[in-house]
């Protein structure tokens, strides 16, 4: 079983949930008492965070590629970062180490693609919804993508930041996701991406009338993948 290294931090929460998948996986895979090889160096979230609203975009890459070095160091044959918003440094982060990444919208990508998806929407943090660096990746591999108006914007934030990132999980919020969903529905998009893995905490395939592509779940499955190949 190959080592993965997590870049984590982004928020614990996400964190958290890569932890468990990825020791739930290898359980259900393996068997026994199997749990994952894994090396994780975390970050403060609000120091990258403050540094993201000010778009200090270089020392964000230090950060996160000293982290990314760190989990070098310690053992780790591939690289995750466990976030969407900060896949914005991506290709610092993966020239900073010499372990390969396993970029997320890729793996988001290569699902829609065995789904015979032609257009898919997605929904995550304002500043991935309104900057090109996610999409327009998820778009190299030949896929239209479709984000909310940007009215809506906001409100998705307010939903993850406020709420999410803290554990808290509403109804009223999760019915405010699910319309949205249904608006990236007629807007022509065959299925959605939850590109914030706080969202997967909130939104269920059994929510939605398209298919839902959980892209932390989606990560996850790929990284377990690659580890016991």
């Amino acid at each position: 079983m190959q080592t993965i290294g997590l870049v984590g931090g982004l928020s614990w929460e996400s964190s958290a949930v890569y932890y468990q998948e990825l020791n739930r996986g290898v359980e259900s895979r393996v068997g026994g008492l199997s749990s994952a090889r894994t090396v994780m160096s975390s970050v403060d979230f609000a120091e990258v965070t403050a540094l993201q609203e000010q778009e200090r975009w270089d020392e964000v890459a230090e950060i996160l590629s000293g982290a990314a070095r760190g989990v070098e160091a310690g053992g780790a044959d591939f690289l995750l970062l466990c976030t969407t918003t900060f896949h914005r440094v991506a290709d610092q982060v993966a020239d900073a180490v010499g372990i390969p990444l396993l970029h997320l919208a890729d793996v988001v990508a290569a699902e829609c693609q065995a789904k015979g998806l032609e257009s898919v929407g997605f929904l995550g943090t304002t500043f991935a919804m309104s900057r090109s660096f996610f999409t327009d990746r998820i778009a190299s591999h030949g896929l239209d993508v479709v984000v909310p108006d940007s009215a809506h914007h906001e409100t998705l934030n307010r939903v993850i930041y406020d709420e999410l990132v803290h554990g808290k999980v509403l109804d009223g919020s999760r019915r405010t996701v699910v319309g949205l969903i249904d608006e990236l529905w007629d807007a022509g998009a065959g299925g959605v991406i939850l590109g914030c893995t706080e969202l997967e905490l909130l939104v269920h395939q059994a929510d939605a009338d398209i298919p839902v592509l959980p892209a932390t779940t989606l990560h996850v499955a790929a990284a377990l993948d690659r580890a016991l190949a």
